[in-house]
């Protein structure tokens, strides 16, 4: 869970606009919290519409929002937010977000893994990477340019990609830099190719128009 202090707030037709102190990784899409807050009124959890970092003008009867390209104001959140307009002021109060991605599941590592029981003690240490592996992914994808969901997995070959990240490091462990192996010429393969776990994500590529 991260938080963030607040510096300003602005409402408009019913769209609300709250600005960080400091740089966030906030998306579009993502839940925040505001709490705190010296206008009570935008205390609450929402969902992110937009991360434009200029001052919101107004909206258009289409529902366009407007900005003023003139006014640069850096590490903004945008969300729909009925009640009365507020004027761009100086505010306190947090911004917090938590990044729980659950693209993937233990059964999902287990399946890859061909485990068809595991102790406690592995179920346990698998639930570790299944929440490592899905926080890579959604970094790295976000890192990327993607906007996804954190509880919907884009498609089959990003799940297929963060499932093999996960069995990776479940398979590393107690070893010191890949899986462990009783080769005693040291000649293991790695479980997965790290470029193909990229590249199954849609990550470390050129970004084109």
């Amino acid at each position: 869970m991260a938080s963030f202090t607040i510096t300003h707030l602005q409402r408009v037709q019913g769209y609300a606009v709250v600005q960080t102190l400091e740089d966030t990784d906030i998306a579009v899409g993502q839940s925040i919290t505001i709490s705190g807050a010296s206008d009570n009124t935008f205390d609450g959890a929402h969902t992110v519409i937009s991360i434009e970092a200029f001052e919101l003008e107004r909206v258009t009867d289409e529902g366009d929002l407007v900005f003023d390209y003139d006014k640069y104001h850096g590490n903004q959140a945008i969300f729909i937010d009925a009640g009365d307009d507020v004027t761009r002021d100086t505010a306190t109060g947090t911004v917090t977000y938590g990044l729980t991605c659950t693209w993937i599941n233990n059964d999902d590592v287990l399946e890859w893994l061909g485990i068809d029981a595991a102790t406690a003690n592995d179920t346990a240490f698998i639930t570790t990477c299944v929440a490592a592996g899905n926080a890579f992914a959604y970094r790295r994808r976000q890192a990327a340019g993607y906007f996804d969901s954190l509880g919907t997995v884009p498609d089959g070959s990003v799940k297929l990609g963060t499932t093999m990240y996960a069995a990776s490091l479940y398979r590393q462990r107690g070893s010191i830099d890949s899986f462990q192996s009783f080769d005693a010429m040291g000649g293991a393969q790695p479980i997965a190719s790290f470029g193909q776990i990229m590249q199954l994500l849609g990550t470390g590529r050129a970004q084109v128009a």
